[in-house]
C-alpha cells in the first residue's frame, strides 16, 4: 500500500478537507491503492473533525465519479487541453468545479476562495502561482451559461460519456453491443451513488430482528427487495459503529453478491472450494447456508487479504474455513500440501485429501460491475485488458475443474459485465467439455431475481434498475 505525500506545501488557512481531498486525488493518480485505502490514510494523517472527514469523502469521491463531466466543462473555458496542465492544477480545477457544480450547500462564492487559497499552498510545487488563472475559470464557470450536450443522433457516445461520466471507449463499447437504451442504462448503473447493503448473518440473528434493532437505535433502513437476507441502509453510516457489527451480525455486501452463495446449493457436511476467496464475503455466506458444518478451503494469492478473511470469519462466528495462500491454477497442489501438513482450520483440524464437492470460482476480472464503488477505477480500465482476463479465467476454470467430484456443482462467477469474462470462458469451457453440462441458476434464485435469468440460464444484473452491481454467475454440474 502506498503512502499519501506530503507535497511539501504550505496549507496553513487551508481547508483541511480540502487538503486532504487534494492529497488522496494526486494519489490515486499514480498508486494502484483503492480510494478508501488512499483515503483512509489521507484522513488518518491530517483530518480529526469528522464533518471534515465527511466533505473530503464527498470530494474525492464526486470528483473521481464526475470526472469526465467535470473535463468537459472546464475545457470549454480553457485556450489548451486540460491534461497539457500541471496534474496537480488540474485536480485543482476540478475540485474547485465540482463543488461550483454538484455541491449546493456550498455557497459559489466559498468554493472559489478555498480552491484559490489552496492553489496559493501550491506555488512553490508548482513553480508558480496560478491562482489568478484558476480564479478566473472557475468565476467564468459560474457566469457562463451551461453548455449543450452534444447530439445524441451525431456523437451517441460522446453524449452518454459526458451524461454519465463515464470513458468513451467503455460508451462505445455498450452502444455497439447493447444499443443506446440500454448502453445508457449500463453508465447510469455505473455512476450512482451505491447504497451501504449488508447481508445478514442468520446464525446470529433474523432479518426482521435486525431491523428492529436499527429501527430502536434511529437508524433508517429497509430490506433489500431482490435478496431475501440483504438489509439497506439509507443514509450513510460508519459501518463499525452500527448495532451488531462486532456481534457479527451482518457483513458488508451488495445485493447482486448475496445471490451468487446460493446458486451452489451447498449442505452441511459438504467440503467446498472457494478459489480466489479474500476477502471472504462468498466464503463466510457458504458457511452460513452450510451450518458451520462441513469443510470450506479459501485460496487467495495475496496473504494481506486473506488476514482480513480470517478477520471476517472470526467476527462472524464462522468456523470451517481454511485460508490458504495459493495459487488458484494450481489446486491440486494445494489440496495435496494440506493433506501432508494437517492444516488446520479456526477450530479444528481439516482434511483435504482426495476431490471436493463444490467449488466457487468468483474469478478475477475487469471489475466493470462495480465500478460505482470504485470510481477511481473507472479510469484506470483499457480494452487490453479483456483478453488477459479472458485467458486467466480459462486456465483457472479448467485448474479447478479437475478437482470436482463427479456429480459436484461448480459456479463461476464475476463482477464484469462483458461476454469475454462471463458468457464466452462458459461456453467455450462446455465445448470442450463433454463431461460438464450447465443447469439454469432459477431454481436456487428467489423469485424477485428470477428477471435476471439470461436466455443461457445464467445470472446477469448488468444494468438493472434495483441499485445492485452488475454481477455474472453461471452453474456447471460435472456429470461423469
Amino acid at each position: 500500500m502506498s503512502s499519501i505525500q506530503a507535497h511539501h506545501v504550505s496549507t496553513s488557512g487551508v481547508s483541511p478537507a480540502r487538503v486532504v481531498a487534494l492529497s488522496a486525488l494526486l494519489s490515486c493518480q499514480t498508486a494502484e491503492d483503492t480510494v478508501d485505502e488512499v483515503l483512509n490514510l489521507a484522513c488518518e494523517a491530517r483530518v480529526s473533525d469528522p464533518r471534515d472527514r465527511a466533505l473530503a469523502m464527498e470530494l474525492v469521491y464526486g470528483v473521481l465519479r464526475r470526472q469526465e463531466t467535470l473535463d468537459w466543462r472546464l475545457e470549454l473555458l480553457l485556450k489548451k487541453p486540460l491534461p497539457r496542465h500541471p496534474v496537480v492544477l488540474q485536480m485543482l480545477l476540478r475540485l474547485g468545479a465540482y463543488q461550483l457544480l454538484y455541491l449546493d450547500r456550498i455557497p459559489p462564492s466559498a468554493a472559489v476562495h478555498e480552491t484559490v487559497a489552496l492553489t496559493k499552498s501550491y506555488t512553490k510545487k508548482l513553480g508558480r502561482d496560478w491562482s489568478g488563472f484558476v480564479n478566473a475559470v472557475l468565476r467564468n464557470l459560474i457566469r457562463l451559461p451551461e453548455p449543450s450536450l452534444p447530439d445524441p443522433l451525431a456523437h451517441p457516445a460522446k453524449t452518454l460519456s459526458i451524461r454519465h461520466s463515464v470513458p468513451l471507449w467503455l460508451c462505445q463499447r455498450w452502444i455497439d453491443r447493447l444499443g443506446f437504451e440500454q448502453a445508457e442504462a449500463a453508465c447510469q448503473t455505473i455512476s450512482c451513488v451505491p447504497s451501504v447493503t449488508l447481508r445478514v448473518n442468520h446464525r446470529r440473528v433474523t432479518r426482521e430482528a435486525f431491523l428492529a434493532q436499527l429501527q430502536k437505535q434511529g437508524i433508517a433502513a429497509r430490506p433489500t427487495s431482490i435478496s431475501p437476507v440483504g438489509v439497506t441502509i439509507e443514509k450513510g453510516q460508519l459501518v463499525t459503529s452500527l448495532p451488531g457489527f462486532q456481534k457479527g451480525d451482518f457483513y458488508v455486501e451488495d445485493e447482486a453478491a448475496q445471490l451468487i452463495p446460493p446458486l451452489l446449493d451447498p449442505k452441511p457436511g459438504h467440503r467446498v472450494l472457494d478459489a480466489c476467496a479474500a476477502p471472504g464475503g462468498k466464503a463466510t455466506h457458504l458457511a452460513e447456508l452450510m451450518d458451520n458444518r462441513g469443510q470450506i478451503l479459501a485460496i487467495d494469492r495475496q496473504k494481506d487479504r486473506l488476514k482480513l478473511l480470517q478477520e471476517n470469519c472470526r467476527r462472524l462466528g464462522i468456523t470451517i474455513v481454511t485460508a490458504v495462500v495459493g495459487d488458484a491454477r494450481k489446486p491440486a497442489e494445494v489440496l495435496r500440501s494440506l493433506s501432508k501438513s494437517g492444516e488446520k482450520s479456526i477450530e479444528g483440524p481439516a482434511v483435504w485429501d482426495g476431490l471436493v464437492d463444490r467449488i466457487l470460482l468468483d474469478a478475477p476480472c475487469s471489475g466493470l460491475g462495480v465500478l460505482r464503488r470504485h470510481p477511481e477505477a473507472k479510469w484506470r480500465k483499457h480494452t487490453a485488458m479483456f483478453p488477459r482476463h479472458h485467458n486467466l479465467q480459462k486456465e483457472i476454470l479448467e485448474a479447478v475443474s479437475s478437482v470436482l467430484r463427479p456429480g459436484g456443482v461448480l459456479v463461476y462467477s464475476t463482477c464484469s459485465t462483458e461476454p469475454e469474462e462471463t458468457e464466452d470462458v462458459v461456453t467455450q469451457f462446455c465445448h470442450v467439455h463433454t463431461e460438464w453440462i450447465r443447469e439454469s441458476v432459477a431454481p436456487w434464485l428467489p423469485s424477485t431475481a428470477l428477471p435476471f435469468v439470461t436466455v443461457h440460464g445464467a445470472l446477469s444484473t448488468m444494468g438493472n434498475e434495483c441499485g445492485m452491481d452488475g454481477f455474472y454467475a453461471a452453474r456447471l454440474r460435472k456429470v461423469s
